[in-house]
């Protein structure tokens, strides 16, 4: 497949997820269990690419995230494109599985050295995730979303439009546009 063939079969298959989903808001049952069921591959695929030393934990954060969609279909607005806000939520149960993950990792690593805990605590890049995430929030999602893929996740700009419903135009700008966005704030002068 060609990369206009790849993207209007990535545009398609958003409008027709979120005609069944804007169905199921609707009251049409039948609507909304297709949604969830042609929704769970697309995230099983998602998923096994970021979990492949963990397959076995891929099922279980599937349905995470289909409850999650569930829970939050209310906040979903029409005119962003139904994508995006999925992957926002399949990112947040991804890092909170990772979270969880590490947690219990560190739980069960021996300790070697009980000296090592006095270390001097590294709380520098916490803090700068933290403060990136801040200035991201303040961002609208036509800039942010751009942002986190492209610059964050290292997404190519095509990948970053596929996932979004954006162009890849409009992908560049919100780039371009969200950084200087972000500079300014630094600065101050926004």
């Amino acid at each position: 497949m060609n990369r206009t063939t790849d993207i209007s079969a990535a545009q398609a298959k958003e409008s027709h997820l979120r005609d069944l989903f804007l169905r199921g808001l609707d009251g049409d049952s039948a609507g909304y269990r297709q949604f969830l069921a042609e929704l769970g591959p697309h995230l099983r695929g998602f998923l096994r690419r970021r979990l492949q030393n963990h397959a076995a934990d891929v099922e279980d954060l599937v349905q995470e995230i289909l409850l999650a969609v569930h829970n939050a279909r209310h906040t979903y607005r029409p005119e962003e494109p139904l994508t995006a806000w999925i992957h926002a939520i399949a990112r947040y149960k991804l890092t909170d599985y990772f979270r969880a993950r590490s947690r219990h990792d560190a739980l069960n690593d021996p300790l070697d050295d009980a000296f090592e805990l006095l270390a001097a605590p590294d709380l520098e890049p916490a803090q700068a995730k933290r403060d990136v995430a801040r200035l991201l929030e303040q961002l609208p999602d036509r800039q942010r979303l751009p942002i986190m893929h492209v610059k964050l996740e290292g997404l190519s700009v095509t990948e970053t439009a596929q996932l979004t419903g954006m162009s890849e135009s409009a992908v560049k700008i919100g780039v371009h546009r969200g950084l200087k966005a972000l500079a300014a704030r630094i600065r101050g002068t926004r």
